[in-house]
């Protein structure tokens, strides 16, 4: 860790930034929560909460150093907000025929692994990152996938974080590049947009358009298909090197969820990098 560099690829769960997704945090400041003691006491007598109207008190801010209890934060959010992992329960009920896995069952050890980053900048909002596209981007770096590499790919989206555009602007995943990377040991890919489908203006457009369905979520619904897990609204990817470090991604424990938040981290280190090889490695 002596010559490592900590580089966090992680957005915020933010209650002041556009969202899609209904977002709030109630903020209970340390001098409100002396009150907020009080009342969560008092409601659990018998008229607790009348006496509490009535002006009793239990512990009076007197009674406490510089007269403040403890902060408290209440999040309601989706699991989907801020940086985090989808696995394949987010897809559908099924996955290759079986019951589809959770969030809280992505194994850790596939979210400590080598890092790979693909630079994507050049697509359009409409456009999707197709297999071909990846090959060519690990052949313009020089890079032989290994298997459990965690692949991340750069638009440079996070950079609209907050506005509405971050929902409108970015390219999709197509699902031949999602196999293209299963085919190669791949468990893990991340993107830094808020999804790995194209925006839904472009996919609905196309449907009403023409018809056909397989215009709507086809990454999402590919997960049906296959398993895989992916990171979506990193930040930061412009701070990485092409290859040569390491990805910690792993979820908060939440029951029965199809994705939940990752405080993502790249270990950047001065060593020369690797080009590929095997990995086998599940330390």
């Amino acid at each position: 860790m002596d010559n490592q560099q900590i580089v966090d690829l992680s957005l915020p769960i933010d209650d002041e930034a556009y969202e899609v997704h209904p977002l709030r945090i109630e903020r209970t400041t340390h001098a409100q929560g002396v009150e907020k003691l009080n009342q969560v006491m008092l409601s659990r007598q018998p008229f607790g909460k009348l006496k509490y109207l009535l002006g009793k008190r239990i512990v009076k801010k007197e009674d406490l150093p510089e007269e403040e209890f403890l902060s408290l934060e209440m999040v309601y959010s989706s699991v989907h907000s801020g940086t985090h992992l989808d696995y394949s329960y987010h897809y559908g009920s099924k996955c290759e025929g079986r019951d589809s896995k959770p969030a809280e069952d992505i194994p850790l050890w596939l979210c400590y692994q080598n890092g790979v980053k693909l630079d994507f900048c050049a697509k359009k909002p409409d456009e999707f990152i197709s297999a071909k596209d990846v090959e060519t981007a690990l052949e313009k770096i020089n890079y032989q996938l290994k298997p459990n590499d965690i692949v991340l790919f750069y638009t440079g989206s996070d950079k609209l974080f907050t506005t509405q555009k971050y929902f409108t602007h970015y390219p999709g995943v197509d699902p031949t590049a999602i196999d293209y990377l299963l085919d190669r040991g791949i468990k893990i890919f991340g993107v830094d947009t808020m999804g790995i489908d194209r925006p839904y203006r472009f996919m609905m457009k196309e449907f009403l358009d023409t018809g056909n369905a397989c215009a709507l979520w086809p990454a999402h619904f590919h997960g049906r298909k296959r398993e895989f897990i992916h990171i979506e609204r990193l930040a930061n990817l412009s701070s990485l090197p092409d290859y040569g470090f390491k990805i910690m991604c792993f979820p908060v424990k939440i029951k029965r969820t199809g994705a939940a938040w990752a405080r993502v981290v790249a270990l950047v280190g001065s060593e020369a990098p690797a080009k590929g090889g095997t990995n086998s490695d599940r330390r």
